[in-house]
């Protein structure tokens, strides 16, 4: 999954005894909900607005996604996430535009792609972008083990989450409205960027496939929105948020107002007001194609030997035994916080 300029079991599954779907409707009525966050906000003029992200509920549709296998490009698995996804969507009320394209890969593989767009209230003309990749990596090449650099990646953090919580966030909208037309993208192809063990130079370009064809080809001719909000990696275990590069670069005004949020909302501890690194992801399209000033959300682990990103960062533990319900609700309701601001 991305690239850095500068390189650089918390929740275990419960009531499995249940049938999963009679779980699944147990678990989303019980998120109807208001509730209140248990650790103090920091002191701020601002309130909490909007209604309660519900973290078991992203956490199944992250779960969801995986039960279909990785979601590598090219394979049966991805293709029937995709209608997964768009059906979710629409089950939400909200419009949907796939967007099929063929790309190429780093290896001249041509890539079957779909960037799924979900728009509520596409009559708004004020919009604001969130985002997210859909894809798994083809190949775990940051494992520690050798033998597993040619596996399939499951992505339950490194794809699922993100578009877990969006998800949650449609299902919310549907229940209390915002006053904003908020477009959910979907990116496909963000990870088939240069494998390690190629002997094909990586030159940046091969990440974010999907962002960059849609940067170019918007859905929408002319499309704008005031600002966009990438996220990636947002369920891991232990995860704090700096504020990335380039992020800080094109929009750092929309960094500030999101970090505050995080305050707000009581999970300033997991949104510090500190700078990462650079990252090549799909906010970089977003940004210098589009012109639309886009942060990303992403995890920065200084101390971890294995990765900056995290300890199962393109590896085989990157499963649902290490995503953290958590990490969700911290970017979840800093999220709603946000949206629900605009008016």
């Amino acid at each position: 999954m991305k690239n850095l300029f500068l390189q650089q079991v918390k929740t275990p599954k419960v009531i499995t005894f249940l049938p999963f779907y009679l779980f699944t409707f147990l678990l989303l009525s019980s998120c109807g909900l208001r509730q209140q966050t248990s650790v103090v906000a920091a002191e701020t003029t601002e309130e909490p607005v909007g209604p309660a992200f519900c973290a078991d509920s992203a956490y199944v549709f992250c779960e969801q996604q995986c039960a279909f296998g990785p979601r590598i490009m090219n394979s049966e698995a991805h293709d029937r996430c995709a209608s997964w996804i768009a059906n979710k969507f629409q089950r939400y009320g909200l419009t949907v535009t796939p967007q099929h394209t063929n790309l190429r890969g780093y290896d001249g593989t041509t890539l079957r792609a779909t960037n799924i767009i979900a728009s509520y209230r596409p009559d708004l003309s004020e919009r604001v972008l969130v985002c997210a990749h859909w894809d798994s990596r083809p190949w775990a090449d940051n494992d520690p083990d050798p033998a597993n650099h040619r596996t399939p990646v499951m992505a339950a953090n490194d794809g699922a989450s993100g578009v877990a919580v969006m998800l949650e966030l449609a299902r919310q909208l549907k229940s209390e409205s915002a006053g904003i037309g908020i477009d959910f993208i979907c990116f496909d192809a963000e990870d088939w960027g240069t494998p390690q063990w190629s002997d094909v130079a990586d030159a940046g370009n091969t990440w974010a496939l999907g962002s960059q064809y849609w940067a170019a080809n918007p859905h929408v001719a002319g499309y704008k929105a005031r600002y966009g909000i990438l996220l990636d990696m947002v369920g891991g275990q232990g995860a704090m948020f700096f504020k990335e590069g380039m992020s800080m670069q094109y929009a750092p005004d929309v960094a500030d107002r999101v970090w505050r949020a995080a305050q707000v909302v009581g999970f300033g501890s997991m949104f510090p007001n500190k700078p990462g690194t650079y990252v090549t992801d799909d906010h970089a399209p977003v940004n210098s194609v589009a012109h639309i000033p886009c942060i990303d959300i992403i995890p920065y682990y200084p101390a971890c030997e294995q990765s900056s990103f995290g300890p199962t960062w393109h590896t085989v533990s990157d499963d649902m035994q290490h995503i953290d319900r958590t990490t969700l609700q911290a970017v979840g309701q800093t999220l709603i916080q946000v949206l629900y601001s605009e008016k």
